[in-house]
């Protein structure tokens, strides 16, 4: 069993997927850390000064200023503006992805097909007796 685990893990495409996914994960918080610390400030000054991280709707009635002070006092919320974040993220992502796909299937096109080869030389016999044929 020892000897069919390590064949498996030293097959070529369990390394790539694992290197994709630690790859993938750094990625993921390179992108969040763009949306929220450069992205999303931005557009919310142009907005009218609005932190989209905190943004969020209250189901308890109770007062709370911040997002932070509602987690803290334990209320139930509706974190619409993390949701928000997180579509941005979501389409800087996907976005990203098709981008690297579409490159990686421009580079490995198939040649274009061979023309196809003339007429073999009893091909070209037959055509020429049923040109005679015909006269």
């Amino acid at each position: 069993m020892l000897k069919e685990f390590r064949e498996f893990i030293a097959k070529g495409n369990v390394l790539d997927l694992a290197v994709g996914v630690v790859i993938g994960a750094a990625f993921g918080k390179i992108v969040a850390s763009f949306t929220s610390d450069i992205l999303m400030p931005p557009i919310g000054l142009l907005m009218g000064k609005v932190d989209f991280s905190n943004l969020f709707l209250n189901l308890s009635g109770k007062p709370a200023e911040t997002l932070a002070a509602a987690k803290a006092a334990g209320l139930p919320t509706v974190n619409y503006g993390l949701f928000f974040n997180t579509i941005i993220d979501f389409l800087i992502v996907g976005f990203v992805i098709f981008v690297v796909v579409k490159q990686a299937n421009r580079m490995k096109r198939e040649a274009p097909a061979p023309a196809p080869a003339g007429p073999t030389a009893d091909q070209q016999l037959l055509t020429e007796i049923r040109d005679l044929l015909r006269k």
